[in-house]
């Protein structure tokens, strides 16, 4: 990240927030998206000088208060709030970042048992550069025939970027392609040389389709949403996903998908091969 990271991911939240939603009038000329830099300096009680030289990269170590001031002012939810100490971890302050523990491949037993206590739902566990680590039947029988489980390394964002056959199974490839690299943008510049690997080869993979999303400000892939699928067999499925967080020690995430309606709940289930629940109700 370069030095004007912390300015920049200040700078984008600003422009994102309106006066209404800290209390302050709209005014009939507003030439600034968000708020203007003044407004911010009043609510985090800095000077518009300061705000200005950090926003511009010229004081790259505000201290905590001044950042917890200007956090509060802005409203950020904690997941920006993350952003903003990893942020200010690579700048060389302190923060919360990976650092360079590689990122974890085993899976404890007791997650194991948890996935196939879910068959035959579709779930994963993948690790923070998207390395697919475990994953049920019902996982493997929805993604092999996408092409996602071929070969020995399985990996998220390589699929997405590097894989042709990705911009067919995902209908919103964009969305996921932006997910895909969020989930490494959060990581890249924390002196993490994992993500800084993957980064270079998909740098070289992938070309601007992965490094244009690498650029401006920081955010966090979505950990819940709708994931739309265009499978061979059945056609699209529109699934609902959830990215569960496991222990830090694990620096792992569980990913469940379940039908998002009912069209694709009974698709869902010829793929895994779910009896329907009225078969289930006669046969049980």
């Amino acid at each position: 990240m370069d030095e004007s990271e912390i300015g920049g991911f200040l700078r984008s939240r600003r422009e994102a927030i309106t006066p209404a939603e800290v209390g302050l009038p709209t005014g009939p000329r507003r030439r600034t998206p968000g708020l203007r830099r003044s407004e911010l300096a009043v609510l985090a009680g800095i000077s518009v000088e300061y705000l200005t030289r950090i926003e511009q990269g010229r004081d790259r170590h505000p201290s905590s208060q001044v950042l917890g001031a200007l956090a509060d002012a802005l409203r950020m939810s904690t997941d920006d709030r993350m952003l903003l100490m990893r942020i200010v971890k690579a700048t060389g302050g302190t923060g919360i970042c990976p650092g360079p523990v590689p990122p974890g491949q085993a899976v404890r037993a007791t997650v194991r048992s948890l996935l196939e206590r879910m068959e035959p739902s579709p779930a994963f566990v993948q690790n923070r550069l998207g390395d697919v680590l475990a994953y049920t039947e019902g996982f493997r029988a929805l993604f092999a025939p996408l092409g996602l489980l071929d070969g020995s390394h399985v990996n998220l964002p390589v699929y997405v970027f590097a894989t042709p056959q990705s911009r067919s199974a995902f209908p919103d490839w964009e969305l996921v392609a932006d997910d895909a690299a969020a989930l490494l943008r959060s990581q890249a510049g924390c002196g993490d040389e994992h993500t800084e690997l993957l980064v270079d080869e998909l740098t070289v993979v992938a070309g601007a389709s992965f490094t244009s999303r690498m650029t401006g400000a920081v955010t966090l892939p979505r950990r819940t949403g709708v994931l739309r699928l265009d499978h061979p067999a059945v056609g699209e499925l529109r699934l609902s996903f959830e990215h569960l967080a496991l222990p830090d020690a694990d620096d792992q995430t569980l990913v469940v998908y379940l039908p998002a309606d009912a069209a694709s709940s009974e698709a869902l289930d010829r793929v895994v091969g779910r009896q329907p629940r009225s078969l289930r109700a006669l046969t049980g």
